[in-house]
């Protein structure tokens, strides 16, 4: 039976990486749901404007929320993935 199955074993400065890279984008996402619970609790009426096709601005910002934490999600996975410098430079 083949290893080519086996994961390959993560180094410290790996994880370290990956895990500031997702805490970064946490605080993306942080910021962005920061905005729209302020404009629920202290610009209500401006929640209740209708900027597109008649639907209002929570439920846009609301959407918006869940595309937003679909596309860090996959940015996240774009750049785990990326190689770290020492194997881009050809170390191994």
């Amino acid at each position: 039976m083949s290893d080519d199955h086996v994961p390959e074993k993560e180094n410290a400065a790996d994880v370290l990486r990956n895990a500031r890279i997702g805490l970064a984008l946490f605080f993306v996402y942080l910021a962005l749901y920061g905005g729209f619970m302020a404009l629920c609790a202290f610009n209500l009426e401006s929640m209740r404007s209708t900027p597109f096709g008649g639907v209002n601005l929570a439920i846009l910002y609301g959407f918006g929320l869940i595309v937003g934490a679909i596309v860090l999600a996959l940015l996240y996975m774009v750049l785990c993935k990326a190689p770290p410098a020492s194997e881009a430079n050809g170390k191994n």
